[in-house]
């Protein structure tokens, strides 16, 4: 794919980059889920849309980044072999995995420590105490696209080079069984590994992996036998509608499903139960409609790149390295506004999306840094 066709993949990593900013910040103010610092609102009608949003974007847009990730990642063995290619990948994921580790992670710790819960040590009195030094954050992405790169190379290793056959793009039918397996694989897996457990210190979700997995392959195939130049066959207006309709139809009934029922929330998570099985069949429908839905709009509309925007795209991996930074940073800043936290997510994003990515931009023409990210 030359460069000039592949612009709406940088868009959309852009865009990937904005949701998971925005995934944060939301959780730091009312949706359900993990983060560093929160402060939760307790508005019926703030807390609806704020779950509805990061339940669709967990639907679908970490595996979307493996898919993208996937979709280079031939090309790239194949350009620079294999020992080339695993250094490459070593640098550029491996770096930043230690510097997050070693000296993000507990800077950010030490920030809600000291300014969001009122301790009074110094930052070096609180790494004399500090035993988290393997904490990979934000960037469990980066380590799962390592893994996942590394066993590449391993199989196209032992396999050799042999003669690509050619296959057709998956069609509608074929997508739909390829959601509804995946969908049922998610609920076995979750069957151990229930949604919000984490493998430590990795922080590895084994819940969302097997849409992780299938997606990084898928994104392999794609780029292998030049699916995406096939994407506007699936209509993607049908699959758009169909996401629509799973999040906003879907969502709500299981919603009245699980009050009429008196389900905990806890049962949607995992276990051997038809509240489990609904909603990993829902998140993985959902995921790939909106996937194939944004794949087929960006190449025939977001194929190309304003100055800004193609300055955002070289910076998105630095903005997601160092996104939490702005977020949290940002919403310690406002902790004390006597408004309701809701209200605080109406400054907080646009701000930690603007800063996060001005930063970055300016990080990567740092000669030693570029070369990394």
């Amino acid at each position: 794919m030359t460069r000039n066709k592949i612009l709406y993949i940088d868009n959309l990593k852009v865009l990937m980059t904005v949701l998971v900013i925005l995934h944060h910040t939301f959780i730091t103010y009312g949706a359900p889920g993990d983060w560093y610092f929160m402060q939760k609102t307790t508005l019926i009608g703030a807390l609806i849309p704020m779950t509805i949003f990061v339940a669709t974007n967990q639907s679908f847009f970490m595996g979307f980044f493996f898919f993208l990730s996937a979709l280079f990642t031939e090309s790239s063995y194949n350009k620079k072999g294999a020992g080339k290619f695993i250094s490459d990948r070593l640098l550029r994921l491996g770096i930043p995995l230690v510097f997050y580790s070693l000296i993000l992670s507990p800077i950010l710790n030490f920030m809600v420590a000291k300014y969001g819960r009122g301790k009074t040590y110094t930052f070096l009195q609180y790494l004399g105490g500090y035993d988290d030094w393997i904490d990979f954050g934000v960037l469990w992405f980066a380590a799962a696209l390592l893994l996942f790169t590394l066993i590449y190379a391993w199989v196209r290793k032992l396999r050799g080079d042999r003669p690509q056959k050619t296959y057709p793009a998956p069609n509608g039918k074929a997508l739909f069984f390829f959601a509804l397996s995946l969908g049922l694989i998610s609920f076995i897996v979750r069957l151990v590994f229930p949604v919000g457990w984490s493998l430590s210190p990795l922080g590895f979700q084994l819940g969302h992996f097997p849409q992780y997995i299938a997606l990084f392959t898928l994104g392999i195939l794609a780029s292998r036998y030049n699916w995406l130049q096939q994407a506007d066959a699936l209509n993607g207006k049908k699959w758009g509608v169909a996401a629509l309709l799973l999040v906003l139809v879907a969502m709500p009934v299981m919603y009245v499903l699980k009050t009429v029922t008196n389900s905990p929330s806890e049962a949607f998570r995992g276990g051997l139960n038809w509240q489990s099985l609904l909603y990993a069949v829902w998140e993985q429908f959902t995921g790939l409609s909106i996937i194939v839905a944004l794949l087929s709009r960006a190449r025939r509309k977001w194929n190309e790149q304003s100055p800004l925007l193609k300055k955002m795209s070289r910076a998105a991996f630095g903005t997601y390295i160092f996104h939490p930074l702005f977020v949290i940073g940002i919403s310690l800043l406002v902790k004390d506004l006597a408004i309701d936290p809701a209200a605080k997510l109406l400054i907080v994003a646009p701000l930690a999306v603007a800063s996060a990515f001005f930063f970055a931009g300016l990080l990567v023409r740092l000669p030693g840094v570029k070369k990394i990210i």
